[in-house]
């Protein structure tokens, strides 16, 4: 589906092109970027516009430290509780705000400036961060540590449209699967290195206080990086910009029609939410494989590095052919590794069937992140990604949950194995459900 012409607010002033680049800008790209005869096969295409790549380094600071403060929430209120139920929690208060807010914050970034959202946003964590740094310092309670997690999620609820569509708006959208593969990069290696060093961080310190003071310096830097971005500020509609039921549930409309875009969303979404062992990752390293808080970063750290494997060898390949297939037998592959660890007592087998685990899982987000980003027209981009950021965000949260409340029950080893067979049996329902998806060929066909 072509972009449709921009409606409401979000529309290009006079100076500006269709991704809302000042003329300036656009000349000063077009001199980096070489002929179209030398770049059909360039994996490093995106990188070549300066836009992306402050958009890009700020992505990866912000990324870092949201990595390292998941480490050292979970390994905290773990070392202090020895409770499942407790971990389980944290995915509970972060995804309370996201349900009530994610809808309406599509909804401003598609009529309002989405860099200043971003950049708002990414303030008001790293204050949230340094109430982190103040509670963990006082060992304060753990209602006060989620409540300070739930304001956190409150603001990730706004930043999230308004970053995903930031995007689109600092490269021509006929290079978005190369941008979405560097993203997807981006965030991989940020949770490569994020896990490691807030193991590491943890293992010195003995304590996680430390950690929560970084991510504050993190979301500063991020924000600098997006205030020297060269995108002007958009003209808006007043009447564009009113806030109904009805706009409000534009990007779920639209996605209700475009089956291929649901299909994905859907697969990835219960996937996620059966499959998920990344909550249960403190009690597998402290209680089942013994190797301690730097042990539990590289099992956090060891997905992402296959993620980030297999994002370097999607950008140097030519697209995928057969996407749709691709997308199937790489989530049923998701679902057998995560098989594989749940019933494993040995550290490396642990470590290679997480990364095995992780460079599969990318395979998901480059073809699903693409199919958004051509799929939908730019004045719907907040929307749909409000919607998208919603599913993945309540699977990853809710499947936290469901993980930590079934390893209470039955035990962390049955919440892994039976997460990972209720993903096969995800990935047989939606091919039978959905056969547009079995059938799609190259991702840009997903627009036509």
């Amino acid at each position: 589906m072509k972009d449709s012409q921009q409606t409401h607010g979000d529309i290009p002033t006079t100076e500006e092109n269709a991704h809302g680049l000042s003329v300036e800008t656009r000349m000063s790209n077009k001199l980096l970027e070489p002929a179209a005869s030398q770049i059909d096969h360039d994996p490093y295409r995106a990188l070549r516009f300066r836009n992306f790549r402050l958009y890009l380094i700020g992505t990866f600071v912000a990324s870092l430290g949201e990595q390292m403060i998941s480490v050292a929430i979970g390994w905290e209120l773990y070392e202090r509780t020895n409770s499942a139920l407790v971990l389980a929690g944290v995915g509970l208060v972060q995804i309370i705000p996201i349900l009530l807010f994610s809808l309406p914050a599509g909804h401003l970034a598609d009529h309002f400036n989405r860099k200043y959202i971003t950049l708002s946003g990414r303030i008001a964590l790293g204050a949230g961060s340094l109430g982190l740094t103040v509670l963990s310092y006082m060992h304060a309670s753990i209602p006060l540590i989620y409540a300070c997690l739930l304001l956190m999620g409150a603001v990730m609820a706004f930043v999230g449209p308004a970053n995903s569509a930031l995007a689109a708006q600092t490269v021509p959208n006929q290079i978005y699967e190369n941008a979405a593969t560097w993203n997807s990069s981006a965030w991989q290696l940020a949770s490569v290195l994020g896990p490691a060093l807030g193991g590491i961080v943890i293992a010195i310190e003995q304590q996680a206080t430390l950690v929560y003071a970084l991510d504050a310096g993190a979301c500063l830097l991020c924000a600098l990086l997006l205030f020297l971005l060269s995108i002007q500020a958009r003209e808006r509609s007043a009447a564009g910009s009113k806030m109904s039921l009805q706009a409000l549930g534009e990007g779920v409309n639209f996605l209700r029609g475009s089956r291929i875009l649901l299909a994905a969303i859907t697969l990835d979404l219960f996937a996620v939410l059966l499959g998920g062992s990344t909550t249960l990752l403190p009690i597998f390293a402290k209680d089942i494989l013994h190797v301690g808080p730097e042990g539990l970063g590289w099992l956090r750290a060891a997905p992402s590095i296959g993620a980030v494997c297999m994002a370097l060898a999607i950008a140097h390949i030519p697209p995928f052919k057969k996407a749709g297939k691709t997308l199937l037998l790489a989530v049923a592959g998701f679902g057998l590794a995560t098989l594989i660890f749940g019933l494993s007592h040995m550290f490396w087998l642990s470590l290679l069937a997480l990364f095995i685990l992780g460079g599969l899982d990318n395979i998901s987000v480059v073809i699903r992140s693409t199919l958004l980003l051509t799929g939908a027209p730019d004045a719907m981009r907040g929307r749909v990604s409000a919607v998208n950021s919603l599913f993945i965000a309540a699977s990853g949260q809710l499947g936290g949950f469901e993980s930590g409340l079934v390893a209470q029950l039955c035990g962390p080893i049955f919440a892994v194995v039976s997460g990972g067979l209720g993903t096969l049996l995800i990935v047989v329902l939606v091919a039978l459900l959905w056969p547009e998806l079995r059938r799609l060929g190259m991702l840009k066909d997903a627009s036509a």
